[in-house]
């Protein structure tokens, strides 16, 4: 009996033993072939065009209030003193309006420019109030007052950041890993400094300046959506299309609320 016991033992162990690396069976999940990966567009320098518009505002524009600025160096900066102004009209156009291509880009790979976006905090002011960076390009931070700033990100898609600039002259660059309109940015230490970083994964955006006018040069034939965001009177978009080697335009207008 004891032989009889042995001998089946045996015969287990080399029939699990000649199965070591073979397929179990039915149950086994097929092995999942890499998924192919879609070419990048190629951008035709011979076709490329321009998309350009104006953006326009109708009604009466909301009052400015005086900043109420505290530092003594800050305020020597002025010749007068600044005012809180989120919208900036003259002669019915609208400027520090983000503009950007929303859709239409599928494809296309942009390399992050070598050239860095400056924010300067001069006069307790941030200068520009408006700007836009690509997805891996430089934004550099400048310090340009004798007193301590603080530059405190408040992204929803990429990551935040809060430290302290307390010297004159520093300078502190980051990067952002993805799109976001807008990123809002403050300062701590001053209640009333503010800007917004538009990030964008591709180079054709621009910020509208006191004559309400931006281009987007050098754009791929195509379909498009073109956004606007403005901090007072939130996003709109249009879509055009643009012919090869030609030009689109793209014109809004924010109403008064």
């Amino acid at each position: 009996m004891k032989l009889t016991i042995l001998l089946l033992a045996a015969s287990t162990a080399v029939s699990c033993g000649s199965d070591k690396g073979k397929p179990s069976g039915k149950n086994d999940k097929p092995s999942t072939p890499d998924r192919p990966v879609a070419p990048v567009k190629q951008l035709d320098p011979a076709t490329v065009g321009t998309i350009r518009g104006v953006v326009s505002f109708e009604g009466a524009p909301p009052s400015d209030r005086e900043l109420g600025i505290t530092e003594t160096a800050c305020r020597s900066v002025h010749d007068s003193p600044p005012k809180m102004g989120k919208v900036l009209v003259a002669d019915g156009k609208l400027q520090n309006v983000f503009v950007y291509i929303e859709s239409g880009l599928d494809g296309y790979a942009f390399a992050p420019p070598d050239t860095e976006v400056v924010i300067n905090q001069h006069g307790c002011i941030y200068e520009p109030l408006v700007v836009g960076v690509q997805v891996g390009q430089k934004l550099t931070f400048v310090n340009g007052d004798p007193v301590l700033h603080n530059i405190h990100t408040v992204p929803e898609e990429n990551d935040g950041a809060n430290f302290a600039m307390p010297s004159q002259g520093m300078r502190v660059s980051k990067t952002f890993d993805v799109p976001e309109i807008m990123v809002p940015t403050k300062c701590d230490v001053h209640p009333w400094m503010r800007a917004y970083i538009g990030v964008v994964d591709h180079p054709h955006f621009a910020v509208t300046g006191a004559d309400g006018a931006f281009e987007l040069k050098g754009v791929p034939p195509g379909d498009y959506t073109v956004g606007i965001w403005h901090e007072q009177y939130g996003v709109q978009s249009v879509k055009v299309t643009l012919p090869p080697s030609g030009e689109a335009a793209a014109d809004f207008t924010v109403t008064a609320k």
